[in-house]
C-alpha cells in the first residue's frame, strides 16, 4: 500500500491534495512539491531517550578519527580531503560525457582491494557496465553491479550485501515506489537522497551519488540536495578536449575549492601531477599580449596563462569578448587603462582568455590581464619567465595579494627568473634565491618595468 502524499510550496508552505501549477496563496508556478505524508508515532511522549539520544555535555562528547578510504587516485583524494570518509555522501556533477561514470568506475579497481563495492547504474544494463569496465582494465571480484531504479530493492541489497562504497549513476533516475511523481522530480530526488542519506549514516557506508546538470551549468533538482549532502564535487571542462577539472564546491571534510586536474585518455581518465606545468605548455615565445600568473585553487598555487587580442573594431561599439575570466571585471580594467594610462580602447575588439580552460575568480590576476592588453595594444613582449602578480583599484593603485610565498615558489618550481609583486608584499617576502622579486605601487610603474 502506497503511503499519502500531499503537495507543499516551497515558497509560502501552502499545503494541496493535488498538484497545481500555480500556488493559490502566493502566486509561484511550480512550487508546489509532492511530499510524503508521515504518520505520528503511538510511543507515548512519556518514553525516556537512550542515553545516546540524550542531550550532553560538550566535555563528555568523545571525539574518535574519522576513517578514510584511499582511491588511490591522487587527485580525487585531494579534492576530498585525504580520501573517501566512510559514512560520507559525496555528490558528483557535471555535463553529459565530461567523464562522471568513467573516474568513479575506475575508483572501484582501487577501492576493490580492501573494500567490497556496489555499483548501482539506473542508465546501463551491467553488461553495458562490463563493457566498459573491460576497456578501463577493471577486474576487481569485489565490484558488485546492479542494473536498478527502484529505490526499495537498491535498500534490500545493500541490506544483504553489507557494501562498504555504494555508487548509484545516477540519482535522477531512481524512483521511491512510495511517491507517485515520476523519477528525477524534485520531490522523488529528496525522498530518495534523504533514504540514501540515512543509510550510508546508519552502515557508516561511503556513497557516491551522480547528479545531472541543466543547461544553466547547476545540479538539476531540489537546491537541498546540495545542502543534504557532506560533499559536492562539479566536472569543469569541454568534453571534447582532453584536459577536465574537479573542483570542491562543498565538503565538509576538507578544504572547499579544491581542484583536481584530469586527462582524458583511451584509457580512461588519468591525473595530472603538475597542472601548472600542462597549463603552461606550447606557450608562444616572442608573442605579445600573453602573461603568466598564479592562482590559489584550495590550498593548490596553480599557474595559467592570460591572452590578450586588440584589434580596430569594425562596427559601432567594440566588441569585449571573455574566456576564463569574469566580463565585468575585464571591463573595469580596460576602463582604469583608459583613464588613467591615456589608451584609447574605445575603437578597439578586446579578447581575453586564459588558456586552458581554467576559469579565474580571484582579483590577484588584474595586473596580469592590464599588462596582456597593453602588451598587444602596444606591441611589446613581455618575458616569459616574468610573473605578475597584483590586484588593480580604480585609481590606478596595485594592492597586495594572499598567498604570496606560495605562488612564488610554484613559479619558482617552473624556472621563472622574474616576478612582479605589489610593494605590500615586497615588504612581507624574505630573499628568495635565484629570482628577482620586483615592487610595483601602480599600473604605471608595472608597464614602465616590463616595457
Amino acid at each position: 500500500m502506497k503511503a499519502t502524499t500531499k503537495y507543499i510550496c516551497q515558497s509560502c508552505a501552502y499545503e494541496s491534495a493535488k498538484w497545481m501549477g500555480k500556488c493559490p496563496n502566493c502566486g509561484e508556478w511550480n512550487s508546489l512539491v509532492e511530499e510524503i505524508v508521515t504518520k505520528k508515532s503511538n510511543i507515548s511522549k512519556q518514553n525516556i531517550l537512550s542515553d545516546v539520544q540524550k542531550p550532553r555535555k560538550l566535555s563528555e562528547i568523545s571525539v574518535t578519527v574519522t576513517d578514510r578510504i584511499m582511491t588511490e587516485n591522487t587527485e580525487l583524494d585531494r579534492v576530498l580531503g585525504g580520501g573517501l570518509v566512510k559514512g560520507s555522501m559525496v555528490l558528483v556533477g557535471g555535463d553529459p560525457g565530461i567523464g562522471k561514470s568513467t573516474l568513479l568506475l575506475q575508483i572501484c579497481e582501487s577501492i576493490g582491494k580492501t573494500e567490497k563495492v556496489l555499483y548501482v547504474s539506473g542508465e546501463e544494463s551491467a553488461s553495458q557496465i562490463k563493457m566498459r569496465a573491460e576497456r578501463l582494465k577493471i577486474t576487481s571480484d569485489n565490484l558488485l553491479l546492479m542494473s536498478e531504479v527502484n529505490l526499495d530493492n537498491i535498500m534490500f541489497s545493500a541490506n544483504e550485501i553489507s557494501p562498504d562504497v555504494i555508487i548509484i549513476d545516477s540519482i535522477q533516475t531512481i524512483y521511491n515506489p512510495e511517491v507517485s511523481s515520476v523519477p528525477g522530480s524534485v520531490g522523488q530526488i529528496r525522498e530518495t537522497t534523504h533514504t540514501l542519506m540515512r543509510l550510508a549514516k546508519e552502515k557508516n557506508i561511503a556513497i557516491f551519488i551522480v547528479g545531472h546538470v541543466t543547461k544553466e551549468g547547476s545540479l538539476a533538482g531540489p537546491k537541498v540536495l546540495e545542502h543534504m549532502v557532506d560533499c559536492v564535487l562539479y566536472f569543469e571542462g569541454d568534453r571534447h578536449q582532453a584536459y577536465r577539472i574537479l573542483r570542491t564546491v562543498k565538503n565538509r571534510f576538507g578544504s572547499t575549492n579544491e581542484i583536481g586536474v584530469f586527462e582524458m585518455k583511451s584509457t580512461g581518465l588519468e591525473c595530472v601531477k603538475n597542472p601548472s606545468e600542462m597549463l603552461l605548455a606550447g606557450r608562444p615565445e616572442g608573442a605579445t599580449g600573453s602573461t603568466a600568473v598564479c592562482i590559489i585553487e584550495g590550498s593548490r598555487p596553480v599557474l595559467a596563462e592570460v591572452q590578450a587580442l586588440s584589434s580596430p573594431t569594425g562596427f559601432g561599439n567594440p566588441r569585449r569578448m571573455c574566456t576564463g575570466i569574469d566580463f565585468n571585471r575585464a571591463s573595469m580594467l580596460i576602463a582604469v587603462l583608459e583613464k588613467k594610462l591615456g589608451y584609447t580602447l574605445s575603437n578597439q575588439d578586446i579578447y581575453i582568455n586564459v588558456v586552458g580552460g581554467i576559469k579565474i575568480v580571484e582579483t590577484a590576476t588584474d595586473l596580469a590581464v592590464i599588462t596582456a592588453i597593453a602588451s598587444n595594444y602596444k606591441n611589446f613582449v613581455i618575458s616569459p619567465k616574468t610573473l605578475i602578480l597584483g590586484e588593480v583599484g580604480l585609481t590606478g593603485e596595485v594592492r597586495a595579494v594572499s598567498y604570496i610565498d606560495k605562488r612564488i615558489n610554484e613559479a619558482k618550481k617552473l624556472g621563472f627568473t622574474k616576478c612582479i609583486v605589489p610593494n605590500d608584499n615586497l615588504k612581507e617576502l624574505k630573499a628568495i634565491s635565484n629570482i628577482d622579486l620586483v615592487g610595483v605601487s601602480s599600473i604605471k610603474d608595472t608597464l614602465n618595468i616590463i616595457n
